[in-house]
């Protein structure tokens, strides 16, 4: 009998209530713009034709040799770069798009109607 003076318990309501991040996309950074190089192909047959062409148009002459294995591993490194960077992006881009508010299935069903 004493339980049938107390005030029944209130019903518990369990809600999913769904937070959209608040995450600004940032903006992306400048390009990189590579000043020109000179590239001279120096042989025994034109290293004085060279030298006094360099010379010229510095007034004076430093030499970089590199070999042709050496030239190949540097386009290999350069290419390996450019593989990095645009892996880079494409995990920025999958991020963005993570973050990036989807649009309401009323509204572009209703737009397809038309």
């Amino acid at each position: 009998m004493g339980c049938l003076g107390r005030t029944p318990e209130a019903e518990v309501v369990v809600t999913t209530k769904y937070q959209e991040q608040n995450i600004p996309i940032q903006e992306r950074p400048k390009a990189v713009q590579f000043p020109p190089v000179d590239w001279f192909v120096i042989t025994e047959e034109n290293l004085e034709e060279k030298i006094a062409e360099i010379n010229s148009k510095t007034g004076n002459v430093v030499v970089f040799a590199i070999t042709p294995k050496g030239y190949e591993n540097l386009a290999l490194g350069i290419a390996e770069l450019r593989r990095y960077v645009k892996d880079q992006q494409a995990i920025i881009a999958y991020y963005e798009e993570a973050i990036t508010p989807a649009e309401p299935m009323g509204d572009s069903s209703s737009s397809n109607n038309q």
